[in-house]
């Protein structure tokens, strides 16, 4: 096995196995070396099995030599995010407080779709714990780092899943996003990270975080992420609030000739401070945006920060979640998600009440913004990867998470699908993100003007070049 097994879409390893070039077992076996190399720096994994995951790649092997693949993507080598129930796999999800030691006997909507479209199942990625904030870190597991620079975070909560993904270590995997967890670590690590319409992916168990939650697919290229939204778009009757299947597929979606639609592009959404390179990075992308056809206007959605109203539905969740843990769980918790479990303790239902009509007037101010404007277009991240270990950057002056992502969770409290893309590097060689915003239920639209700007800003296929530490 080479040092370096060559980086891979998940496309591009589907391809080859139908034309015989690479079986599953080799593209698993190449994964798992990666893993091996390069995990211990980086920590993306919380678990890994690689006897189970070349079990799976030896049938999908069987299967491609018999013709008769089970799905889309049979044998890609992937991940899930430590959130989702896994059956034979421990899901902590980063916490102490969880009893390893138990029957792990239900998969979650998203595993169980995973597998029975044969993907082979590399491991369970890392998490902050409960998935609570940007970055990702956590009692169980320690620092996850930014495959681009070690000493950087790689963003959060889905930050072990964007790390794999960039660096090789299993072509796909699934994140959630209650706040811009896919997001913030597909923009801080160089991948596409898609949160589609809520409902759209099931969810089992129901989310804490209520209407904030979702599930969303993450890869190195935005076919791969259609791919993978028509694996897990599936109906589950364990979520009532799931959407019913599709119209036709997102592989095609993602296709359409997007050339002449209204997208709004708004810099820093009337409010936000944005990193002056960063800036000047995206406003480039939209520029060619424009030059290939898309109707461009500078406008912002014209809201104000729904901050304060965020925060008050991520606390309460929160707290309502940790009442169940078990007694003693404050001290063995992250400190600063014990301080958010105090702090949604104070808040009284009237405080919820008010918060979700804040979430639900956003939704409507949103709906209305989009019969003008087919998309939004924003920075992702106002901020390039900051030193790991801290949850907001230093010296910053800031003090919750949610005060350096103003970009993304806003269109969670909407329910709206939201993609960022990659659209080119710091001075400094960090990656930086663009995001696309639709009307719920646009999916298809968001996926195929993520298509077009990965057309006109092609993304490098090298594996990161950040040193270890």
């Amino acid at each position: 096995m080479p040092d370096t097994p060559p980086m891979l879409t998940a496309s591009e390893l589907v391809a080859a196995y139908s034309s015989g070039e690479l079986s599953p077992v080799e593209a698993t076996r190449a994964s798992l070396h990666v893993i091996e190399q390069r995990d211990a720096d980086y920590k993306a994994y919380t678990l890994v099995d690689p006897e189970i995951a070349l079990d799976q790649a030896r049938a999908s092997e069987e299967r491609w030599r018999e013709g008769n693949p089970i799905g889309l993507l049979d044998g890609v080598p992937s991940s899930i995010k430590d959130m989702f129930l896994s059956q034979g796999w421990p899901t902590l999800r980063g916490s102490l407080c969880i009893e390893r030691e138990q029957a792990w006997e239900v998969d979650s909507p998203v595993t169980a779709r995973m597998r029975e479209n044969g993907l082979v199942l590399l491991g369970k990625t890392s998490t902050p714990e409960l998935g609570w904030k940007g970055v990702t870190d956590n009692p169980l597991d320690g620092i996850t780092r930014n495959p681009w620079n070690p000493a950087l975070t790689p963003g959060g909560s889905s930050g072990g899943s964007a790390v794999a993904v960039a660096t090789g270590m299993g072509e796909l995997s699934v994140g959630t996003d209650g706040g811009g967890s896919v997001r913030i670590p597909a923009a801080f690590c160089g991948i596409v990270g898609f949160k589609p319409t809520a409902g759209r992916i099931p969810l089992y168990p129901a989310s804490p975080f209520g209407p904030l939650a979702h599930a969303g697919p993450m890869a190195r290229s935005v076919d791969d992420v259609a791919l993978l939204l028509d694996v897990l778009a599936t109906p589950d009757p364990r979520d009532p609030a799931a959407l019913p299947p599709p119209v036709g597929t997102y592989r095609e979606a993602v296709r359409r000739d997007v050339r002449g639609i209204r997208a709004a592009y708004s810099p820093a959404l009337g409010y936000v401070d944005v990193d002056p390179e960063i800036a000047k990075i995206v406003a480039g992308v939209v520029a060619s945006l424009a030059e290939a056809g898309l109707g461009v206007e500078e406008v912002d959605p014209g809201f104000d920060d729904p901050v304060e109203a965020f925060e008050v539905l991520w606390a309460t969740g929160a707290a309502k979640w940790l009442d169940s843990f078990p007694e003693g769980s404050e001290e063995r918790i992250d400190p600063g998600l014990r301080e958010v479990w105090r702090q949604g303790k104070t808040y009284s239902a009237s405080d919820y009440l008010e918060a979700t009509a804040v979430r639900a007037a956003l939704g409507i101010h949103m709906g209305e913004f989009h019969t003008r404007h087919d998309v939004l277009i924003t920075p992702t991240m106002p901020i390039p990867p900051f030193e790991v270990g801290h949850d907001v950057p230093k010296g910053s002056g800031l003090t919750s998470w949610p005060q350096w992502t103003p970009f993304s969770y806003p269109f969670n409290m909407t329910q709206q699908p939201a993609i960022s893309v990659p659209a080119g590097f710091t001075s400094h060689g960090l990656p930086v993100g663009l995001q696309i915003v639709g009307p719920r239920h646009s999916d298809d639209l968001v996926l195929a003007v993520a298509k077009l700007v990965e057309e006109l800003r092609p993304w490098p296929t090298d594996r990161p070049a950040g040193e270890p530490r």
